[in-house]
């Protein structure tokens, strides 16, 4: 074995093409070899036996197939899963997944933590080490399908009457998945994706490559607390439905909630919403809004947000606070969600209300933690500002 061997889990289509091609194979190679790759889910070369003998063997010399190792998985009472993942140097990485009765949704992580410091977000107090790579973003994707491909397959035996159920062979997922296992991805696990631009862009890529995963542009969403230069970018690479954190009405407050804001105040963010939507699959953005007990929650900042969905095409996601130690937040009452969706709905502003799932496990929207090696000191900073408590400010 090479002794840094390529991981072909980072690899999107044309970089894999021009690794096939170093070796004198055809575009046709690549295509089969990431087939076998990302759709089976096998991971050993001599299982991918519609290749060449001396294709194999340069592959096994060069080559990983090769997912962040699991250290722990959970399954909450609603069927959510939670499985967290070692990236070395004493980080973990979370993913969950989200089974609905019409779809089946992927949460991924970008970072190994996250520098945006959301005084809301579990993550952005763990602090920050480092981007993830292309391989292991994609990576979590390539393990959550292989399992969920197998327990589809050993519920399928186990309903034939054959209680023998075994794993599937080493590196090898059970044939005959379920297509809809997972239908949508979204780029909301720890960290903030436009901020490691370049990886996530490939993985995007490979999300949508009908040689991989072959999903849709609307059902791959990148999250963003409002990196605008990077939506620029993002709509003009590879425009997939945009989700964007919100969680607060004016500059004032969201300087304070979203740390991010400072740099790329509302009119610029949302300016760059309405350039994004020229190019998006989908006709709307997706406000997220996280409902914090007398923080953001009155009946002035569902005006304000009126004001912004006026402007700009969205749907606007509101999101019960999932409280953690130290946040010093809490959620909003369940008749004070109602009134303000109301308010919005009574706008004409197309609302919802996401259901808190997972949170057994800590696996609901704003809960991912990991395990974080913090090299950015925001852990402490962040500290320090929870000691002081978020006044109701208006413009």
């Amino acid at each position: 074995m090479h002794a840094d061997p390529i991981n072909l889990l980072g690899l999107d289509a044309p970089a894999l093409t021009q690794l096939v091609g170093q070796w004198g194979g055809k575009p046709f190679r690549a295509r089969q070899l990431q087939r076998w790759v990302h759709q089976r889910g096998v991971s050993q070369f001599d299982e991918m036996t519609d290749l060449a003998r001396e294709f194999r063997a340069q592959l096994g010399q060069h080559c990983v197939v090769q997912a962040p190792t699991v250290l722990t998985q959970q399954r909450s009472t609603d069927g959510t899963r939670k499985w967290l993942f070692d990236v070395g140097q004493g980080n973990a990485i979370e993913s969950v997944f989200i089974p609905e009765d019409d779809r089946g949704t992927l949460c991924i992580s970008s970072q190994a933590g996250c520098n945006v410091g959301c005084r809301f977000c579990s993550t952005g107090h763990q602090g920050f080490n480092r981007n993830l790579t292309t391989a292991e973003i994609i990576g979590q994707l390539w393990f959550a399908k292989n399992v969920l491909m197998q327990d589809a397959g050993s519920a399928r035996l186990e309903a034939a009457g054959n209680v023998q159920v075994g794993n599937a062979p080493a590196g090898h997922a059970l044939a005959s998945p379920d297509p809809r296992a997972i239908s949508n991805v979204v780029m909301m696990g720890m960290g903030e994706p436009l901020l490691n631009y370049e990886p996530v862009l490939a993985a995007v890529r490979l999300m949508l490559d009908d040689n991989a995963y072959g999903l849709s542009r609307r059902r791959v969403t990148v999250s963003t607390s409002g990196v605008v230069p990077m939506m620029d970018r993002l709509s003009q690479d590879c425009p997939v439905a945009l989700a964007v954190s919100l969680h607060a009405p004016n500059d004032a407050l969201r300087d304070q909630l979203v740390p991010l804001n400072k740099k790329y105040p509302l009119v610029e963010l949302l300016a760059a919403c309405e350039r994004y939507l020229e190019f998006a699959p989908r006709d709307f953005i997706t406000f997220e809004y996280v409902m914090l007990d007398g923080v953001n929650d009155t009946d002035q900042h569902a005006r304000e947000l009126i004001q912004i969905a006026r402007r700009v095409r969205c749907k606007l996601n509101l999101i019960p606070f999932n409280p953690f130690p130290g946040s010093g937040l809490l959620r909003s009452p369940a008749n004070r969600i109602r009134a303000f969706s109301q308010q919005l709905m009574d706008a004409g502003i197309v609302t919802t209300v996401r259901k808190t799932r997972g949170d057994d496990i800590d696996a609901a929207c704003g809960q991912l933690a990991g395990e974080v090696k913090d090299r950015t000191r925001l852990r402490e900073k962040l500290t320090m500002k929870t000691s002081i408590p978020i006044k109701e400010i208006r413009p």
